[in-house]
């Protein structure tokens, strides 16, 4: 079914549109999840959240891209979810996945003095479009989509190793553009 007409469904307040919904983008938003939290049930518990998050809200904004915002809302409840549960210690994954992004990407006291939030977003945006289709789509599985550094490299013909250093020379590469742009890192 069509995203307009599966939005349709939620302005309608059919409960099918949250069925068409799973059936279109499960596998996606139950991917984004999980990537982050490595526990299936946790995973399919955000989905869930998803569905109730898009049902409540599509009555008052129409998303332009469904695919996109479904992807946004499942990936921000996952890491709410992440960061309630770290006290306890779970979901170490998400944690070195930031972790590696430490040396480039600035600390939430450096943001405030960056412009704004949208600046710096736009900033990064315009990184990421400089780079070559193929690098663009490896930072984004690892950074945005949270996989595993040997699924990325084993996708690509690469050893965990090599796809390791691929990702390391990426960040150099945008800590070295967000520098050039004046932010602080």
């Amino acid at each position: 079914m069509e995203d307009a007409k599966i939005i349709e469904l939620y302005w309608q307040r059919n409960e099918n549109a949250v069925a068409e919904t799973d059936r279109k983008y499960g596998t996606y938003c139950h991917a984004i999840s999980y990537n982050i939290l490595k526990i299936h049930e946790d995973a399919e518990e955000c989905v869930n959240d998803t569905y109730q998050h898009a049902w409540d809200s599509i009555p008052s904004e129409r998303p332009g891209k469904f695919k996109i915002w479904l992807g946004i809302i499942v990936r921000n409840i996952t890491i709410d979810l992440c960061r309630k549960n770290h006290a306890q210690k779970r979901y170490d994954g998400f944690h070195v996945l930031l972790s590696e992004l430490d040396d480039c990407v600035p600390s939430s006291e450096s943001i405030e003095h960056f412009a704004d939030v949208k600046a710096l977003s736009e900033c990064i945006n315009g990184w990421l479009a400089k780079l070559p289709p193929e690098d663009r789509n490896i930072f984004l599985r690892r950074y945005w989509y949270g996989e595993a550094v040997s699924a990325i490299g084993k996708s690509k013909g690469l050893s965990a190793n090599a796809m390791t250093q691929k990702l390391f020379r990426m960040r150099s590469s945008l800590k070295r553009h967000l520098e050039k742009e004046g932010v602080m890192i």
